[in-house]
């Protein structure tokens, strides 16, 4: 390499880094205004706004943790609601967990949704537009099958609809129960980056124009001003797409407090290789320029290859030990007072491998626009799906 190619290099490396640690006092200031807000909002919240409810679960298979999380939403302290689950295969192994919690909550009003039609190349979305003909209320929650909640959940989400200027409310998630090296860095992935990034989107962005699908609480009126559910057969990131349109539509989106638990899978290397290249690949159709703008957000990734361009320079070893720093403590502060699990640190040795491997996804990201998601392969292309068509 030559002294001016190695000059460059450093340069790169040392500027990217330097992003990267700006960009770690965003997400610290980020998570403290969100304190801050909700801090604020809990002295006027007073959880009275309590209309009927349907809750809607999509499902497709079944996992070890699924009865568990059924039985959180049996489990609201809230006076009115229905839970409505849907599948589209009359073999699903979900069904015999689904008759088994309407045995042990006949209190409560759940009902089973066999979805017949394939309305698009969604299936949770076609299942979803399926179910919500069978919803008997106007306030609609809509959630994945793996996600465990508290008994306060559903009176805590729901209060933000109180006011007609609110059009939809989303959760925060935690990774739970991953009991393998790429499990747990997916749980890391989730409470220290993904979840810093959404803070710093709220920041930047003056406040939340998309959503998550840990958690959606909408109105009847509101999917109807985006043309309904069936504007999102064709989209993978549906739950994205429904955010951003129902605040396109002119409605404020408010990321709740609430912090739910998700269970991650017991991923080997290729299986969380594959689930972060698929989500990467949906950010990048669907948020183009914010995607590009991601390469500004690896301050530890570029730090650890500025030492290795520079390793006699006392300045990229003071680069590394700034973003070291700086990184730790977005994931302390993230983890520990946003998502409120210390259960995380312990793995917080693991973050440098989890950020370098997610810097080399995010490359990964670029050069394709094929997808494995549910063992079908898919060609991505404007946020949709065409199935069985690949370029590479």
């Amino acid at each position: 390499m030559t002294q001016a190619l190695l000059n460059l290099v450093q340069f790169v490396t040392g500027l990217l880094a330097a992003c990267g640690c700006g960009y770690y006092v965003l997400c610290l200031w980020s998570a403290n205004s969100f304190r801050r807000y909700w801090r604020a909002r809990a002295r006027a919240e007073s959880y009275r706004f309590t209309p009927p409810v349907s809750i809607l679960k999509p499902l497709r298979g079944a996992d070890r943790h699924m009865l568990e999380c059924f039985r959180s939403h049996c489990r609201q302290d809230y006076p009115e609601y229905e839970i409505i689950f849907g599948v589209s295969e009359t073999d699903d192994p979900a069904i015999e967990l689904v008759s088994q919690i309407k045995s042990e909550f006949p209190e409560r009003r759940i009902e089973l949704v066999y979805c017949a039609e394939k309305l698009g190349t969604n299936t949770k979305v076609s299942n979803l537009v399926q179910m919500l003909q069978r919803a008997r209320y106007d306030h609609l929650v809509v959630n994945d099958s793996d996600i465990l909640v508290e008994s306060g959940y559903l009176r805590r989400i729901v209060a933000p609809l109180a006011s007609t200027k609110v059009g939809l409310v989303t959760t925060l998630y935690r990774g739970a129960d991953g009991s393998t090296t790429a499990s747990t860095l997916e749980a890391l992935g989730i409470e220290t980056d993904f979840a810093a990034g959404v803070l710093a989107a709220r920041q930047l962005e003056g406040g939340i124009h998309f959503a998550l699908g840990s958690t959606m609480a909408f109105t009847r009126g509101a999917a109807n001003r985006i043309g309904g559910l069936e504007s999102l057969l064709d989209y993978l990131a549906d739950d994205y797409e429904l955010g951003k349109r129902i605040s396109g539509a002119g409605y404020e989106i408010v990321l709740s407090d609430v912090v739910v638990d998700t269970f991650v899978p017991d991923y080997d290397l290729t299986g969380f290789w594959q689930h972060q290249l698929r989500w990467m690949r949906s950010v990048r159709d669907s948020r183009g320029r914010g995607y590009a703008g991601l390469l500004f957000t690896f301050g530890l990734p570029f730090a650890m290859l500025a030492v290795c361009a520079a390793p006699g320079a006392a300045w990229s070893w003071a680069l590394l030990a700034g973003a070291a720093i700086l990184r730790i403590a977005v994931a302390w502060v993230i983890a520990v007072r946003i998502m409120n699990d210390k259960r995380i640190v312990g793995a917080f040795w693991l973050v440098p491998l989890r950020d370098v491997m997610a810097l080399a996804i995010w490359i990964a990201g670029y050069f394709s626009n094929t997808i494995v998601w549910r063992g079908d392969e898919f060609l991505l292309k404007d946020g949709k799906l065409v199935k069985g068509t690949t370029t590479h």
